[in-house]
């Protein structure tokens, strides 16, 4: 990985990538140090060539889509890449799991990869890296304009805690049920540099603070700025990661349907604002409270499909129905209201726990189950 971004990256409008988080898992369904046999001792298919990766426990191993030119696109690669990966994995031995985090993982009883970058993490984070058993959801939409897409970024973060909670998928950690409907938005805040951003006044103030964090030694690289919106200086895109791991791939193309048409919009908001980061008037990226955003946030991660939300505009609350109902109709999307119309994650694992068992749920959580 290249240590600093570039404004030249941004080039290309529209494109689409997708990662996912996934656990190994065993016959049973529980956590096992796999990744290294699957990314490094095993030759992958070639779809999964040079887009296959592990995190920080063996037991988390990432994929990443081509890029894609179209949502058909993004669909066809998103089942084609999973399908490799578990026909991949199943030729080693192991099974794959989708989920924010795994109720069987005990961070305490499981490896950490050997890669000197997770090593250096461990060493400067200490105890919040080495509980950091969390998966998740990055979809990446290419922008063409570095400003644009710091600008739809800015835009995003009031959106952000909405997507947490369609995708509100892990009420469990360390073997214990949380309360929370996403018990991996709390954990993963636990590291430096996550969490809800601040808003930018255009790509330069960005890539300043990115070469600050480096120069700095406050991070490696560019990489490691973990917050849930992002411009990626790398790739040229505006990149979400705020959803949890998903078994479900309906669910994961729900989400990218919709930060597509999100970011589309957006796009043409910023091209029509004759000077957006001059004026400081109604073109101006909306100026909420960072405080508003974590509000929101925590209302996601601790109800899921339940919560309410500080408006966007105005005074009061709007309940997650009314907003998917909203955000649908204005963007001509339909599957995030199919994902508020089914049990959330969350409600979906404390359900299989109590009324069929443990085994049960980590059965449920498996790849093509």
């Amino acid at each position: 990985m290249d240590k600093r971004g570039s404004r030249e990256a941004f080039e290309d409008a529209g494109t689409l990538g997708i990662e996912e988080e996934f656990f190994v898992v065993d016959e049973a369904g529980r956590p096992v140090s796999g990744s290294d046999a699957l990314v490094y001792d095993a030759d992958p298919p070639e779809l999964l060539d040079g887009r296959l990766d592990h995190e920080l426990f063996k037991t988390v191993i990432e994929t990443q889509t081509p890029k894609c030119e179209d949502l058909a696109d993004a669909r066809e690669n998103l089942h084609a890449v999973r399908e490799a990966l578990v026909d991949f994995a199943a030729s080693e031995g192991y099974r794959v799991a989708g989920a924010g985090l795994h109720p069987g993982a005990r961070w305490r009883e499981l490896e950490h990869a050997e890669k000197p970058r997770y090593r250096s993490q461990l060493d400067r984070i200490q105890y919040p890296q080495h509980r950091n058993t969390t998966a998740g959801l990055h979809v990446h939409v290419g922008v063409d304009d570095a400003d644009a897409a710091t600008w739809i970024a800015n835009e995003l973060r009031w959106y952000l805690p909405p997507m947490l909670a369609l995708a509100a998928n892990s009420p469990f950690w360390d073997g214990y049920d949380t309360g929370l409907a996403s018990a991996r938005a709390k954990i993963f805040e636990g590291l430096p540099n996550t969490g809800m951003p601040t808003a930018f006044d255009g790509y330069d103030d960005f890539a300043a603070f990115e070469n600050r964090m480096i120069d700095t030694e406050s991070i490696r690289d560019r990489g490691e700025l973990w917050y849930d919106v992002r411009p990626h200086s790398g790739h040229g895109t505006v990149e979400i990661r705020a959803p949890d791991g998903q078994a479900d791939p309906d669910v994961v193309f729900a989400f990218v349907e919709y930060v597509h048409a999100l970011v589309a919009d957006l796009r043409e908001r910023y091209a029509d604002l004759a000077a957006p980061w001059d004026d400081r008037g109604s073109g101006y990226p909306h100026q909420h409270r960072r405080e508003l955003l974590d509000e929101n946030k925590w209302r996601a991660l601790r109800h899921g499909h339940d919560a309410e939300f500080v408006a966007l505009e105005g005074d009061g609350t709007v309940p997650l129905g009314e907003l998917v109902d909203r955000e649908c109709d204005r963007l001509g999307v339909t599957g995030i209201r199919d994902v508020l119309d089914a049990d959330s994650g969350a409600e979906r694992q404390r359900r299989i726990l109590e009324t069929e068992g443990f085994d049960a749920l980590c059965e449920s959580l498996v790849l093509g189950e």
